[in-house]
C-alpha cells in the first residue's frame, strides 16, 4: 500500500516566502512508518517551489477593487494582482499519476483555503479512484465544509497521529474483504448513506512517543530563511490561553503538552546534521512555561556554542511569558527575531501595556529585530483603541505588523456570536479580503489604519544617521539626517509621503504617475499622526513628528 500525502495550492493577494514547510505532514508519515512499517509514503509540496500565476479576482472579493486598485511600486501599497501559488493542475494530476498512491491524504491548515482543498481532492479521484482523507486546522474548525464534497471520503478532526495509524489499519483489512465499521477510529468523520458522522475525539499518542517528522523528501535547500536551510521544530502542542479569536484549541484541544528537552534537542541536532541553518519553533506558546524554557535555551548554549546555527520563533511570543533572565538566555542561544504582539481586551488575551513595554525596551537593548503583531477591526474593541495600541508600537523600536480581523470558524469569538459561518464567510477569513466591519469600525477605517502601519514602518527602517541631532518629519522629508545613496522605493515613500501631508491625499505610484487613492481617509489619518510626538526606528532612533 502506498499513501501519498499533500500539501495543496493556495490563492490570493500575497504568500509567505517562509513557514511553508508542512511539517504536519511530515509528523503523520514519521508516525505512519513506525506503526506501518509496510506501507510506502510519501509527502508532496504542492504550494511551494512551482512558482505563481495570476488569476482573475473571485466574484466574492470583487469589491476591493476599490481598495486595491492600482499597480502600486510604492512602499504603502495594499495589495493588487490575485494570485495561484503551487503546482497547476497538470502538474498535480502528473504527480498523482506518476506516484499511483493507493490512498491521498490532504492537509487543509487554513479556512480560506479551502477551495484548494476540495480541487486537489477533484483531481485526485480524476485520476485514481482511491480514498481521500483530509486532516488539519480547517478540518477541526469546519469538518462538513470538506466531508460534504463528494471527492472527500473522510476526515480527520483534531490531532492526526493516532487516526490516521487505526485508519490505515483498517483500510487494510478492508482490502482483505473484511467487513469495516469506521465508528470505532478516534476522530474519523465519514459518509453513512445521507448521514454524516463524526466520531468521538479521542487522546493522541503521548507527546513523546510521537516521532519526530521526517523530512527525507525534501533537501534542506528547499525552505531557507536569509537565504539560509530553514527546518520547523516545535517543543509542544496547545495552547493555555483562550484568545477569543483563536482556533488553535479545536486541533490541540485545551491542553498544553511539552516535550523532553533531550528528544528536542536531539531532532535539532539531526536537522544540523542534515545542512540546516536555521530552526523555526512553531509552538503555538513558545515560553509559557518560563522554567522549561530557560533550560531549554541553556541546553542549546551548550550544544551548539560553536555552531552556526539560528533560533526563530515566527508563530509569535506572548510578552507575558517573557523577562529579562529569559530574554539574555535566548539571545546567548543564537535567538536573532522576536515576534509578540500587543492586542486588546476585546481579544480575551491577557494584557498589561506597561510589562509589554519594559520586555520590548530589554530586547531591543539586547539587539533583537521585533516584529509586534496587532489584530485591526476586533468586533469589540474600538477605533480609539486600536489608535491607541498602533501609536504605542510606533514609538517603540519595532516594526508594526497589522493583520485585519477575520472570523476563524470554531473560534470562541465565533462561538460568542453564534455565527455558523456560510461557505463565503469561510471564503473571505483571511486578512487580505477585510471581511468584518463592526458598528466602530468601517472597511475604508480598516483599509487607513492597515496603509498606515505602512507609512509607520517605512519611517522606522529609515537609514537615519545616528550622528544627527534632532532629527524630525519635516527634515527626512527633505532628505536631511539620512545615508545616502536612497534606494528607489524609499525615494518614492520619501515623495508620497510629502504629498500625503501637502494634498491630504495618499497617492499610488503607478507607471501612468501618481493615482490617488480614494478609500484612504486622511481624517483619520491624521488623528493617528497627531497623536505620534515620535517614532522610534528599529535601530533605535527618533524621528520626531
Amino acid at each position: 500500500m502506498k499513501l501519498l500525502l499533500l500539501q495543496p495550492p493556495i490563492e490570493d493577494f500575497y504568500d509567505t516566502d517562509v513557514r511553508l514547510q508542512p511539517i504536519g505532514l511530515c509528523y503523520l508519515k514519521a508516525v505512519v512508518k513506525k506503526h506501518h512499517p509496510d506501507i510506502e509514503v510519501k509527502v508532496v509540496d504542492l504550494h511551494h517551489g512551482w512558482g505563481k500565476k495570476t488569476i482573475p479576482l473571485p466574484k466574492e472579493l470583487t469589491y476591493l477593487k476599490d481598495y486595491y486598485p492600482y499597480k502600486d511600486k510604492s512602499p504603502f501599497c495594499g495589495f493588487y494582482q490575485y494570485y495561484h501559488f503551487g503546482a497547476s493542475d497538470d502538474d498535480i494530476l502528473g504527480v498523482i499519476e506518476r506516484e499511483a498512491p493507493d490512498v491521498v491524504g490532504i492537509s487543509s491548515l487554513f479556512s480560506p483555503y479551502y477551495r484548494e482543498v476540495l480541487h486537489t481532492a477533484g483531481l485526485v479521484k480524476a485520476v485514481r479512484d482511491v480514498p481521500v482523507i483530509v486532516g488539519g486546522s480547517h478540518v477541526s474548525a469546519d469538518p462538513l465544509s470538506l466531508l460534504q464534497d463528494p471527492s472527500v471520503d473522510f476526515v480527520i478532526c483534531g490531532e492526526g497521529e493516532k487516526p490516521l495509524v487505526e485508519f490505515l489499519h483498517s483500510l487494510k483489512l478492508k482490502r482483505g474483504n473484511t467487513k469495516i465499521r469506521w465508528s470505532h477510529i478516534p476522530n474519523l468523520g465519514y459518509r453513512k448513506g445521507t448521514e454524516y458522522c463524526i466520531n468521538i475525539e479521542r487522546e493522541n499518542y503521548p507527546i513523546d512517543e510521537i516521532p519526530m517528522p521526517d523530512l527525507e523528501d525534501f533537501e534542506s535547500k528547499n525552505y531557507s530563511y536569509f537565504g539560509k536551510p530553514l527546518a520547523f521544530v516545535i517543543t509542544s502542542r496547545g495552547c493555555p490561553h483562550h484568545c477569543s479569536f483563536c482556533s488553535v484549541h479545536a486541533t490541540f484541544g485545551f491542553q498544553y503538552r511539552k516535550r523532553a528537552i533531550d528528544s528536542v534537542l536531539d531532532e535539532i541536532k539531526k536537522r544540523y546534521q542534515a545542512g540546516y541553518r536555521i530552526i523555526n519553533f512553531e509552538d503555538d506558546n513558545l515560553t509559557f512555561d518560563k522554567p522549561f524554557m530557560k533550560e531549554f535555551c541553556q541546553r542549546l548554549i551548550d550544544a551548539f556554542a560553536d555552531k552556526d546555527i539560528t533560533f526563530v520563533a515566527m508563530n509569535g511570543l506572548s510578552y507575558l511569558s517573557l523577562d529579562d533572565e529569559l530574554l539574555e538566555l535566548m539571545k546567548k542561544a543564537r535567538f536573532t527575531h522576536l515576534n509578540v504582539a500587543l492586542v486588546s481586551r476585546a481579544a480575551k488575551r491577557p494584557h498589561t501595556v506597561e510589562k509589554y513595554i519594559a520586555i520590548i525596551n530589554k530586547a531591543a537593548s539586547l539587539d533583537f529585530k521585533i516584529l509586534s503583531s496587532q489584530i485591526l477591526g476586533l468586533p469589540d474593541e474600538t477605533l480609539e483603541s486600536m489608535i491607541e495600541t498602533l501609536c504605542v508600537a510606533a514609538r517603540l523600536p519595532v516594526l508594526v505588523g497589522a493583520s485585519m480581523f477575520y472570523l476563524t470558524p470554531s473560534s470562541p469569538l465565533a462561538r460568542e456570536l453564534n455565527h455558523y459561518p456560510t461557505d463565503e464567510d469561510v471564503f473571505k477569513a483571511r486578512l487580505s479580503a477585510m471581511a468584518i466591519e463592526t458598528p466602530y469600525c468601517s472597511r475604508d477605517d480598516l483599509y487607513t489604519l492597515f496603509i498606515t502601519t505602512r507609512i509607520i514602518d517605512f519611517f522606522k527602517a529609515l537609514p537615519v544617521d545616528q550622528f544627527e541631532d534632532d532629527i524630525t518629519v519635516a527634515k527626512v522629508l527633505m532628505g536631511n539626517g539620512l545615508l545616502t545613496p536612497l534606494d528607489e522605493r524609499t525615494k518614492i515613500g520619501l515623495e508620497l509621503m510629502t504629498l500625503l501631508l501637502q494634498d491630504k491625499i495618499l497617492y499610488a505610484a503607478t507607471p501612468q504617475g501618481h493615482r490617488p487613492l480614494e478609500r484612504f481617509k486622511f481624517d483619520l489619518f491624521e488623528k493617528i499622526w497627531n497623536q505620534l510626538d515620535h517614532i522610534t526606528t528599529q535601530s533605535q532612533l527618533v524621528i520626531k513628528v
